[in-house]
């Protein structure tokens, strides 16, 4: 604007706004990011970082953009906290208020985006209407950048003209309606200056309907400093002057607001005294104290708030002593360097109300005070924290602490400068990491020692290796952008440790590989194939010496990988890795294959043929069970995801036949269909038996006497025996055939009862002979556990079988055709071949002459030794410290989970 209109706008302000701010309001949109709140003669307005300007509205087409200096002058203050945070605080009698009878006030405000500086761009306004009733007869408020004193106009009334008191009324009247601001009268200087001047100092003095307002910088040529109550306080005091015809008025107005000498610090507390009784406001010791309010950014808090803050208010004799810790709520920190080094600063804007009463005139004086404080920089230097453990071969670095403004730009090592996402790019893992309360923050970095910026020295008489990193973390505080650095040299020293070796060689059925850790204990892990070795696998496969262990694993084993299958060979292949439990990293790879002498295809002399195609390596995407003989619908009669078994006679499944001289060729072909042939690039694989056409063989044989009554030679045969699950441990009710699969949980006991059905003869006894379980229907199908042998438990087996006596009953004539026994539930292992949910039990039986038992499994079942019930153990078996969580027990299969004496239910299907 040209100074004319300037000069226009600092007279009128006032009241042209008010002709504005009504119009523009009901144009204004509500948006989340503002929250404005009437505190009692303030409003306070809360706004996201998303702006950077404030206006005020003053008519239609122009903005009054808010500079601090017509901020002070008209009665606002702001506030930003590091991270962009805003608080904007206006008194109700600023200059932009819309007054209604000095009881509702408005306010409409006005905020650019960033960036956003064209006055035709649309804006965002918000608007506030708050309401004061009743005003005190003085109001004193002091914010952090003016202060203001509002007196009631007519209380303080000074006559210069003898008046009579009948004409009292007429002077109301005349007062409010038609006096003029003629001059102030600034004490102590006795300064006189009219309204004009009094506003071009930056002063501001305005006449409400009922009020003389008058405000002031803290530090304007007028006020002074006076010490009240040992406290120094910044005063302003001026008497106003009103003209009308032959009336001559006088209004009193006094300010006085502390200054920041007030305040005490320590490193632990912040403690801010404020006079009980403020002399310039008072003629005389006969005052009150009526109220005492505390609370943060213009906002009472209540007793319960300020105790849960740990603030506290004391009223002694002279003082009102407001003590606040550094780093309560309500405040913030704030980042500084100097000398580029890292210093804090803690910010709180605490608020007192006070109320008094003068006895005498018997008249209220409200006062409220803005105060913020800021305690001087207090130095924190950062710190580098190491958490290096050198066996990890990696260093971790932690470097703090600093508030939420500071932020990691770059990492100088010696040979080169990495950004943050250089860092992460290269593997170093730096990280911000956030106390639990969001208000303080580190960084975190990990760097392998195996990384070129590390600096290496072996000291061989010394048997070490010195790793060290040195480096330079560069900062920034924001918003300012204020760089600094902090530089660190850490060493960690790693002993010498020979290299493990591993051997290994295969017999015609096993791997043996050996694992020589040599003087040190083994710090690793071992991976056979893909499977960790772990207790159980240990236990089954592992035997240890003084510095080495031996795993011993069948060629077959799922662990070892089929390279390739002949017509009487495998070659199988075993690998096995020693890792870096801490970083997976591999230590030693070794890698053994054999080829292992085997029939994969048998001849029988009844005409039948059996073939076992084998999956191998080149071909990961074959499905065993997919593979058939030359007629496609001759398929496997077992197959997994390793193995398809065939059996078939030789006049069957496309079999051809041709002689040969004396021999007779029966031959078959095992492969794919054909799409699927060709899609996975597999072999044919040829079966053949030979046969000699013309052979005598020599039969002997012995007769003897047939006696006057039939016998029967001990000899083997297929009986009718019935096997079932009892629901419980009285044998009386069974499961049925629709029952199965029955479900059961881990350590639950099973009660099985096998039976022979065809037999009334007493002298006939059945005899458990074996019995074993399976993860499939077929008996002879691997992994395989015993449960009984030779007719007796287990004894490997930690939950032995408990055989129970068999007593007659309604059911039962012939105990001796009855066995019953009890097996606690149990699983297989997770890397177990078959992994089909269920658990299959199979028995095969004896039956004896119990008058004459002849010995062997007729000499009668075996009874319990020992009924004891005794806990798996089961446990992580690594070579080195188990992970952390890895207590006993861990799980290990897919069917059930053991915890210590704690079971855990899985559904484990009994078939």
């Amino acid at each position: 604007m040209g100074s004319a209109i300037e000069a226009i706008f600092i007279l009128k302000l006032f009241c042209l706004l008010m002709a504005a701010v009504g119009i523009q309001a009901q144009q204004t949109p509500s948006i989340n990011d503002l929250n404005a709140e009437c505190l009692g003669n303030v409003i306070r307005l809360s706004v996201t970082p998303l702006f950077e300007d404030v206006d005020a509205v003053f008519n239609d087409t122009q903005i009054i953009n808010l500079t601090p200096g017509l901020a002070t002058q008209c009665g606002f203050s702001f506030k930003f906290d590091p991270m962009g945070n805003a608080m904007f605080f206006a008194s109700l009698q600023n200059c932009f208020s819309q007054n209604m009878d000095d009881k509702m006030f408005s306010l409409v405000m006005q905020f650019r985006l960033p960036g956003n500086h064209m006055t035709e761009d649309p804006v965002y306004r918000v608007g506030k209407t708050c309401s004061y009733t009743p005003w005190t007869s003085r109001e004193i408020l002091c914010d952090r950048n003016y202060m203001e004193a509002s007196e009631m106009a007519l209380n303080n009334v000074r006559l210069l003209t003898i008046l009579f008191n009948s004409c009292f009324h007429f002077l109301r009247q005349a007062v409010a309606s038609g006096y003029k601001m003629t001059a102030v009268v600034f004490s102590p200087s006795k300064n006189v200056m009219n309204v004009d001047e009094v506003q071009r100092k930056g002063y501001a003095i305005a006449n409400t309907p009922t009020r003389l307002v008058l405000r002031s910088p803290h530090n304007a040529e007028e006020t002074y400093l006076q010490n009240v109550a040992g406290v120094p306080m910044r005063v302003l005091s001026t008497s106003t002057f009103f003209e009308q015809k032959w009336l001559v008025t006088r209004v009193d107005a006094t300010a006085v607001c502390p200054t920041p000498e007030a305040v005490a610090f320590t490193p632990e507390v912040i403690t801010w005294y404020m006079p009980k009784h403020i002399d310039p406001l008072f003629s005389s010791d006969a005052f009150t104290m009526l109220e005492v309010y505390m609370g943060i950014d213009a906002k009472r808090l209540d007793t319960e708030e300020m105790a849960a803050r740990n603030y506290s208010v004391l009223v002694t004799e002279a003082h009102i002593i407001v003590e606040i810790p550094v780093g309560a709520v309500g405040g913030y920190f704030k980042s500084h360097i100097q000398d580029d080094q890292y210093f804090v600063t803690y910010t709180i804007e605490p608020m007192l109300e006070l109320l008094w009463i003068e006895e005498v005139a018997h008249e209220n004086t409200s006062y409220k005070v803005l105060f913020p404080i800021t305690t001087p920089p207090m130095a924190r230097p950062p710190q580098v924290r190491n958490y290096t453990v050198p066996e990890q071969a990696v260093f971790v670095l932690e470097l703090g602490t600093f508030n939420l403004d500071v932020e990691l730009l770059n990492i100088t090592f010696p040979t080169m400068v990495l950004t943050v996402a250089e860092c992460n790019a290269r593997g170093f893992n730096v990280q911000e990491q956030r106390s639990p309360d969001n208000t303080l923050k580190t960084f975190r970095m990990e760097v392998p020692f195996s990384d070129p910026v590390v600096f290496k020295e072996r000291r061989a008489e010394q048997g070490v290796t010195t790793f060290t990193l040195q480096l330079i973390y560069g900062l920034v505080i924001f918003p300012e952008y204020a760089p600094f650095s902090h530089s660190a040299v850490v060493d960690a020293v790693l002993l010498d440790i020979v290299p493990p070796s591993v051997t290994g060689n295969c017999d015609q059925e096993n791997f043996h590989i050996t694992v020589d850790y040599r003087n040190q204990e083994p710090f690793f892990v071992v991976l056979v194939g893909k499977r960790l070795l772990n207790h159980e696998f240990a236990q089954q496969y592992l035997t240890e010496g003084d510095t080495d262990f031996t795993i011993t694993l069948p060629f077959s084993s799922p662990d070892a990988v089929f390279e390739s299958v002949h017509s009487s060979s495998v070659r199988s292949r075993l690998d096995v890795a020693l890792l870096n439990p801490y970083n997976n990293m591999t230590i030693k790879y070794f890698s053994l294959a054999c080829s292992f002498l085997k029939t994969l295809t048998e001849c029988f002399s009844n005409g039948t043929m059996t073939a076992l195609a084998v999956k191998v390596e080149s071909a990961p995407g074959l499905n065993p069970g997919q593979l058939t003989l030359s007629d496609p619908a001759c398929g496997p009669t077992y197959s997994d995801d390793r193995f398809a078994y065939f059996h078939f006679t030789v006049n069957s499944c496309g079999t051809t036949r041709k002689f040969i001289n004396n021999v007779m060729l029966y031959e078959n072909e095992i492969s794919l269909p054909d799409e699927l042939e060709v899609k996975l690039n597999a072999t044919t694989l040829k079966v053949s038996c030979y046969y000699v056409a013309n052979i005598t063989r020599t039969l002997a044989f012995l007769t003897r006497p047939r006696d006057n009554e039939p016998f029967a030679e001990t000899g083997t045969g297929r009986l009718m025996v019935r096997m079932r699950l009892a629901q419980d441990a009285s044998f009386n009710t069974f499961h049925q055939e629709e029952d199965y699969p029955v479900v059961r949980y881990l350590r639950q006991p099973l009660h099985f009862e096998v039976e022979l059905t065809t037999s009334s003869d007493p002298k006939v006894a059945l005899v458990l002979d074996h019995c074993w379980a399976t993860l499939n229907e077929d008996r002879d199908s691997r992994p395989r556990w015993n449960l009984i042998i030779n007719g007796c438990e287990n004894p490997e087996d930690p939950y032995r079988v408990v055989f129970h006596p068999v007593e007659v009953d309604a059911r039962v004539h012939f105990p001796s055709h009855v066995k019953r026994f009890e097996v606690y539930m149990f699983s297989f292992a997770e890397d177990a071949v078959e992994q089909s949910g269920q658990v299959f039990v199979h028995c095969d039986v004896v039956i004896c002459d119990a008058s004459s038992p002849t010995g062997g499994p007729c000499s009668g079942q075996c009874v319990n030794q020992d009924n004891l019930k005794r806990g798996r153990s089961c446990f992580i078996m690594e070579l080195n410290h188990p992970p952390e969580g890895d207590k006993c027990c861990t799980p290990i299969s897919r069917l059930g989970q053991t915890m210590g004496d704690e079971t855990k239910a899985f559904h484990c299907p009994v078939g």
